[in-house]
């Protein structure tokens, strides 16, 4: 290599590394997919604004931002900040780009339409810092930005555990400042209707209100021995939807139908399969309650709830649940037989998705689109569900519905998207927040793509985007909604915005610096942190037909591994009855899955526990063959960590596979 090819190589390394150094300056998330940095700072005392017409919303945002940091913002003829929307940048911004054009005399921020200004004051935000002498200070920058997906949502389940407006207000704000644009709200199930429907007041009145909570799991006997009640008026409603509005966020509610239907069952028994009285559940699960889909009277009843729910939300979108239903009282419903037989229906699923499809021909006729949880394909997805139909489905989803896939294989996604669907990618085992840090940690969540591997490239702008969903059953108070959700709504904000090319976690987790401050009460860092020394390990422990199953079915003990492991964050030696891996039976299917951070090139040895409540002190041990190979001399589990990521599969009281 001559000289002078070294010198320019020595000052490319250079500048790579300056170029590093300068963006690692940039705390922002969602990171942009478009910016340059330039070597000069902007100092204002006061931002002058000019504003294009439509723009009001922003610059009242905007002075609502800089009020928290005690700077200025007025109207001005002689600004040092202009918003101007361009109509000629819609073809390379959308709805939701933005440029941001920062010198040291002004600001610039353009866009197409009102939400790519919103999104531009966002990440100008995140950029600013004030100085001792109580100035803004602004890196120069251009950024040309725009979302990789439209779909950027984070649901709530209120109908578990209901929160109340302020938390709604809250999450409404921290999306915002992350660029998320879809709240899901999950406002009808099983344990709980909350949304006043003027036409069935019973629904609120009665199905609003459980006298009682299940803890300690869907299979646990204990009782919080309090009922448990809220809901939303329609004028309260009202005012969260404007109130999002100007946030640039759609609210997309969620009515369940027609299994996880047992609150409106409650209130007006003849909509259920069974026509009987029942109280709201207070237990959680899959439950066995179905509307009577062969009743015009329960049609009725839905499209009138939908013509409320269609007044009240201008999302254009209504989703409608459709997951885990349990056919079990249509299979023993003679009028459902008849129902099949007159209809020409094979199975329960065609039922299902007769059923959708004329809910989807009613929201249609509305002007809005119908959307669900991909259990509306009519495809078994569940364990439980092994077995229960033996015919081929001969009724097919219509084509309009927006498919919310959460579970199932790639071939089923990709099934969906070849019919012509358009998908929101929310996997449960990537995307679920009620999971724990140890199932779905920060980088796991990080490094999801909605993207599935396989699909034509032609075919991609079906998958429209992601959802983060925070499932309420285990979270009765708003600390526990918070230390679910934080950090990790951050990663899937990221994945939404910044492209999968553009993604790097380390840097994110730098950024992480710039947010947290907005998330009082929340965890940083101390879960769900990446260790490059370290591994995932996912443990899948199967207690079918083991003697110890009864009682942890019955909620009563719970199933754990213990041992001795390395803390991935201050590298000291701890035992996992302290911390153990906790086994979830996710699925109901009797294998209980956990997953624990463990050092690459070591050994770990542990044991299965169960205990009641965790309790280390009365603990029974779960012991393995002792034959097998994989024991220690004191008869404990002992495996050998590599460097790729690891499954530990094995079946209570055998041996590992």
């Amino acid at each position: 290599m001559t000289y002078l090819k070294k010198k320019i190589l020595i000052l490319s390394c250079l500048f790579c590394l300056l170029s590093i150094q300068v963006s690692a300056q940039l705390n922002l998330i969602p990171y942009p997919n478009n910016i340059k940095v330039h070597d000069a700072t902007l100092e204002l005392k006061k931002l002058k604004v000019s504003y294009d017409a439509g723009l009001k919303n922003e610059f009242e945002t905007l002075q609502k931002l800089m009020s928290t940091l005690n700077i200025n913002v007025e109207e001005s003829k002689h600004a040092n900040i202009e918003l101007l929307l361009v109509e000629n940048k819609y073809k390379d911004l959308g709805n939701e780009g933005y440029n941001l054009e920062i010198n040291t005399n002004k600001i610039e921020v353009s866009a197409a339409k009102p939400a790519g200004i919103f999104y531009a004051l966002q990440t100008l935000m995140q950029l600013q810092t004030i100085s001792k002498k109580g100035k803004l200070l602004i890196p120069c920058v251009s950024i040309e930005d725009n979302p990789a997906f439209k779909w950027r949502a984070f649901m709530l389940d209120e109908s578990r555990h209901f929160k109340g407006k302020q938390v709604v207000f809250d999450m409404l704000d921290q999306m915002a400042k992350l660029k998320m644009n879809i709240f899901h709200w999950h406002l009808t199930d099983d344990q709980g209707w909350r949304i006043e429907i003027k036409k069935y007041p019973l629904l609120t009145e009665v199905g609003s209100i459980r006298n009682n909570t299940q803890i300690n799991g869907v299979k646990s006997d204990k009782r919080t021995g309090e009922p448990h009640s809220g809901f939303y008026t329609q004028e309260e409603i009202k005012e969260v939807i404007a109130y999002a509005q100007t946030k640039h966020i759609t609210i997309i509610p969620e009515i369940e139908m027609p299994g996880h239907a047992s609150a409106a069952i409650a209130a007006y028994p003849w909509l259920g399969t069974l026509d009987e009285p029942i109280e709201v559940p207070g237990t959680f699960g899959i439950l066995p309650n179905i509307y009577n889909v062969t009743n015009d009277r329960v049609y009725t009843f839905i499209e009138d709830v939908l013509q409320e729910v269609i007044n009240l939300f201008p999302s254009k979108i209504v989703h409608i649940g459709g997951d885990e239903v349990k056919f079990g009282q249509w299979k023993n419903d003679k009028d459902i037989s008849d129902y099949m037989a007159k209809n020409n229906l094979n199975t329960f699923s065609d039922v299902q998705i007769s059923f959708t499809n004329k809910v989807s021909n009613f929201i249609e006729s509305k002007g809005y689109r119908m959307m669900g949880w991909n259990d509306i394909l009519g495809e078994n997805l569940h364990q439980w569900r092994e077995g229960e139909e033996k015919e081929e489905n001969n009724q097919k989803l219509a084509e309009s519905a927006i498919v919310h896939f959460w579970k199932g294989s790639r071939e089923l996604m990709l099934s969906a998207i070849n019919k012509g669907h358009e998908v929101v990618n929310s996997t449960h085992s990537y995307t679920y927040l009620d999971y724990d840090f140890n199932s779905i940690s920060l980088d796991k969540a990080y490094g999801f793509n909605p993207i599935p591997e396989g699909i034509d490239t032609a075919l991609e702008k079906n998958v429209i985007g992601l959802g983060c969903q925070m499932w309420s059953e285990w979270i009765p108070k708003v600390s526990d909604l918070y230390r679910q959700v934080f950090p990790r709504i951050a990663a899937y904000a990221e994945v939404g915005w910044t492209k999968n090319e553009n993604k790097n976690f380390i840097r994110f987790q730098q950024n992480l610096e710039t947010v947290k401050a907005n998330w009082e009460n929340s965890p940083y860092f101390i879960q769900g942190s990446s260790n490059p020394d370290y591994v995932d390990v996912v443990f899948n422990v199967n207690m079918n037909d083991s003697p110890y199953f009864k009682d942890i079915q019955g909620g009563r003990e719970f199933l754990t591994l213990a041992g001795t492991f390395t803390n991935s964050h201050s590298g000291a030696k701890e035992h996992w009855h302290a911390n153990g891996v906790t086994l979830t039976d996710y699925d109901y299917d009797g294998i209980y899955t956990g997953h624990r951070l463990l050092p690459k090139n070591s050994t770990v040895q542990f044991i299965l526990l169960k205990s009641p409540e965790g309790s280390w002190d009365n603990h029974i041990k779960i012991p393995a063959d002792s034959s097998c190979e994989n024991l220690s001399s004191d008869k404990n589990y002992k495996v050998n960590i590599k460097e790729d990521h690891l499954k530990i599969d094995f079946t209570a009281g055998k041996c590992l596979n």
